[in-house]
């Protein structure tokens, strides 16, 4: 399962947002890491570093190692339209991302471990393939055993409304992937085209 186990906030330094959650500490200290912090004398990043960061935050952001989304670029790449959209929608089919959108989970770590856990289900079938890529009208919900957990069901907070791509029934509570989203929808600070041009170097 590909995850970054290593210090949030000091991730969250890097890119100067808070990309794997919480950013409260960022608001003390939005400083890159380093011994010198701010005083270190740093050089303008070229194209290429401009690009590979890009490429990098995209990484942590939604929990990929580089064959992953190396792959994910590529099947993006095959597919009709652009290609950095289509990088964006098959991210975000993800059933771990989908979980954490639905509001399942707090974060798509937390996602990842119901999935691997195998406590989620996809039309009725235990999946428990983080990776695992949404179709749209697919349905997720808790295996039975799992949605009499209170520890697992007392954190869902449902889903944010702003989120029209994925559809939550608190009654049945059940979650319906709608379709692929349009990029503007996707709320992520990712700049898709500099992924591309790193690609295609």
């Amino acid at each position: 399962m590909a995850r970054y186990t290593g210090p949030k906030t000091r991730i969250a330094r890097i890119f100067g947002e808070p990309i794997l959650g919480n950013g409260k500490y960022l608001n003390k200290n939005s400083n890159p890491p380093g011994q010198h912090g701010a005083a270190r004398k740093r050089k303008t990043l070229g194209e290429y570093a401009v690009q590979l960061k890009e490429k990098q935050k995209a990484k942590y952001t939604y929990g990929l190692l580089e064959r992953q989304f190396r792959s994910t670029f590529e099947e993006a790449a095959r597919m009709k339209g652009v290609t950095g959209e289509n990088l964006i929608k098959l991210l975000e089919a993800r059933l771990d991302n989908t979980i954490y959108r639905l509001g399942i989970a707090p974060s798509r770590p937390a996602a990842r471990q119901l999935v691997a856990h195998k406590h989620i289900t996809v039309n009725g079938e235990v999946v428990n393939i983080p990776s695992f890529r949404l179709k749209p009208g697919d349905v997720i919900a808790f295996k039975d055993k799992s949605h009499g957990n209170a520890n697992l069901t007392e954190v869902v907070k449902g889903k944010n409304p702003k989120f029209s791509w994925i559809d939550w029934n608190e009654a049945e509570f059940q979650g319906t992937f709608v379709a692929y989203p349009e990029r503007e929808s996707v709320p992520e600070n990712i700049k898709e085209q500099l992924i591309v041009e790193l690609y295609s170097k």
